[in-house]
């Protein structure tokens, strides 16, 4: 993608949405490809292949749903990012499991949906390989020595503590559904109100105000978004 436009293709049958996202994407520097529907989607990706993709989960000749996992079973890694209404709690989670790299719910503002690109553009991008020290802001997690500071203060975690946020680091700024962090730290059995604890006993320890958390951040009925890692300096 260096060196040249990103292309993101639109998938939604709403003229107006499109319009709102031609015209927003255009003015940050995207290029911007539309599809009104599954199958112009399909052959909009093959002919001209997108960096990102935006995808509404209600179309109408197909649901959203059935032609991202189509994508994904084909071994379509491009990021894709959902767009859904605000009520759509169960479609989300859905398309999270399914390989989404994020959502949106409408009505949405340009500058969280620009916020989202950047996200899912970078995240797959930084998947060939862990950073060794994460940052963001005042915490910082050495994923080599299993050391988490606070403000340059050290904190203790227990085991399984560290392990969430490990899973949450290694995906920053990214949600992570409930059923993803459980999988990857219990199995596939556990219940969530076990991870609902652990992140509360988390926030205590790594938080300044555990009520009102500026790295552990909930996504209501869908899962944990860890604060994005602050940029590299140069």
């Amino acid at each position: 993608m260096t060196g040249s436009t990103v292309k993101i293709l639109v998938v939604d049958d709403e003229p107006p949405i499109r319009k709102l996202l031609r015209v927003g994407l255009t003015a940050q520097g995207y290029d911007v490809l539309e599809a009104t529907n599954g199958a112009t989607a399909e052959q909009s990706a093959r002919d001209n292949p997108p960096d990102l993709i935006l995808l509404d989960l209600g179309l109408p000749d197909t649901s959203g749903h059935e032609l991202l996992q189509a994508w994904r079973d084909a071994g379509f890694t491009v990021p894709v990012v959902i767009l859904s209404s605000r009520t759509d709690e169960g479609g989300i989670v859905k398309a999270l499991e399914a390989g989404a790299d994020d959502y949106v719910t409408k009505p949405f503002g340009m500058n969280e949906l620009g916020a989202r690109i950047r996200v899912a553009l970078r995240h797959r991008l930084q998947q060939q390989g862990e950073r060794a020290i994460f940052q963001a802001g005042g915490l910082s997690i050495d994923l080599v020595k299993r050391i988490v500071k606070v403000d340059g203060r050290e904190v203790k975690l227990s085991p399984k503590e560290y392990d969430i946020l490990r899973v949450l680091a290694q995906h920053a700024g990214k949600v992570l559904t409930h059923q993803f962090m459980l999988k990857q730290i219990w199995g596939p059995a556990a219940d969530v109100q076990y991870l609902r604890v652990y992140v509360r006993q988390l926030r205590q320890k790594i938080e300044q105000s555990p009520d009102q958390p500026q790295y552990i951040t909930t996504e209501t009925g869908v899962g944990y978004r860890l604060r994005e890692a602050d940029a590299p300096q140069t």
